[in-house]
């Protein structure tokens, strides 16, 4: 297969996984493992996760919202405080703007396909446009959110790339199973050194070497 394009996750690919500030709130509030994991996929797509995910609500009410469904959850958790937590320490991995780099230098398009919320008074998060990225395809921005199949066909549509000529990482498997179904090859990423691995098999690239 003659790939022309690899698109990255953000957060657990590029970034550390929110879910890591996750685990610590959790650890120092008191509360169960996984507790804030399973009240975000408990409320699905109707839930305050999702719903500030494609800016359907502004910070102040994700917060009353999330904080409402942890306590019907039987915890107690400061939203405010933990959206705080995600931004610490909050850098691009070094092996993954390598990689990046290099797929460009090898002619590839390289884009960005997100999930993420504005910040008050921003329109997004972050700003990742400077790590090299052609296009970033933004929840937030969009109104769509993984795994609705149109922000796949986006991004593809804004990289100029049919899905079959795409590789595409991310952190969890649900994000995985439409890009498999539209035809793209698949990357699970655990270990990022690891994924980089698997991606330059994939593509005929050493994206490890220093």
């Amino acid at each position: 297969m003659a790939y022309r394009a690899v698109i990255f996750d953000l957060g657990g690919v590029v970034f550390p996984s929110p879910f890591d500030a996750f685990d610590e709130y959790e650890r120092n509030a008191g509360l169960p493992p996984r507790f804030i994991r399973s009240v975000v996929a408990a409320s699905a797509e109707d839930g305050a996760w999702a719903q500030f995910e494609r800016s359907e609500l502004d910070f102040a009410a994700f917060c009353r919202a999330l904080e409402a469904e942890c306590a019907a959850a039987g915890g107690t958790v400061d939203a405010a405080a933990l959206m705080q937590s995600i931004t610490v320490g909050f850098a691009p991995r070094p092996e993954m703007t390598r990689a990046i780099g290099r797929l460009r230098d090898a002619g590839l398009r390289v884009g960005a396909l997100t999930n993420n919320w504005a910040q008050p008074g921003d329109r997004t998060l972050r700003e990742p446009r400077d790590l090299g990225f052609h296009t970033v395809v933004e929840s937030a921005v969009e109104g769509i959110r993984k795994p609705d199949p149109r922000i796949y066909e986006l991004v593809c549509r804004r990289l100029d790339v049919t899905p079959e000529a795409c590789v595409f990482l991310d952190d969890l498997g649900i994000n995985l199973k439409p890009a498999r179904t539209m035809g793209m090859t698949t990357i699970k990423v655990i270990d990022p050194s690891e994924a980089l691995v698997e991606l330059g098999r994939h593509l005929g690239l050493d994206l490890i070497a220093a």
